[in-house]
């Protein structure tokens, strides 16, 4: 999951709502994508600087979660592995918060082997929504300049290339059945005091999977190289 800001012209007498910390006017597509580049839900909405977790905790795709209405997968055992079912989390930049739902990197100082590790297999998972990001803006042209309509209409020209890219994705690349087609797209109001901050609930999710990701069970054959390139 991540956010991308959209660049839009400037309304007439919006004052600074549309002004974000990059320095230009925009409106946010937050997305989390799947392993083949397709968008599972969207929110479109979001405005100024406003930083990517607030607006997920804030937007109705954060409420679903924290209720546990959306359609996640059941809990199910790591590959290999012989523990308790795992949950399905979303993977997440360090602007997150993190939650048993959402997985961040973690800070990079006091940093040993198993942290190194975990924090690269969620850099390399992570690349799929700014791929995902990257395929988009380079199919729909639009968004190579600000987009010159009014803010409702530059939310349903992001919502029409969200699901003509994934009409293309679903047509091009084969995928099982199914997969990544249950796609939400919303323009959503935020109200930024559902703000939720995160609970120790998510430090065992973190220790579940890093654990796997440094056992017998879990590992890539060169994430230790990796890991002493960085020594």
């Amino acid at each position: 999951m991540n956010g991308k800001h959209i660049r839009v012209k400037k309304p007439p007498h919006s004052g600074l709502r549309f002004y974000n910390y990059k320095q230009y006017s925009s409106v946010v597509l937050l997305a989390l994508a799947d392993s083949t580049y397709k968008f599972i839900i969207v929110d479109i909405g979001a405005y100024r600087s406003t930083a990517d977790a607030r607006i997920s905790g804030a937007s109705r795709m954060g409420d679903r979660l924290q209720a546990n209405q959306l359609a996640r997968p059941e809990p199910r055992q790591l590959p290999g592995s012989a523990g308790p079912p795992s949950l399905f989390v979303i993977v997440a930049d360090e602007g997150f918060a993190l939650t048993p739902h959402d997985i961040k990197p973690l800070p990079r100082r006091d940093m040993d082997d198993s942290r190194h590790i975990f924090n690269y297999r969620l850099t390399r998972a992570r690349r799929y929504v700014e791929c995902a990001f990257a395929i988009l803006t380079n199919k729909g042209r639009v968004f190579l300049s600000s987009i010159q309509m009014s803010p409702d209409n530059v939310t349903l020209v992001i919502q029409a290339c969200v699901i003509l890219h994934n009409f293309v994705r679903i047509h091009d690349a084969p995928s099982d059945p199914g997969e990544g087609q249950n796609l939400t797209a919303t323009s959503v109001g935020y109200d930024h005091s559902h703000y939720r901050r995160p609970g120790t609930a998510g430090m065992a999710v973190w220790e579940r999977y890093a654990d796997y990701f440094s056992s017998p069970e879990g590992p890539l054959p060169w994430q230790m190289d990796v890991v002493c390139g960085r020594h």
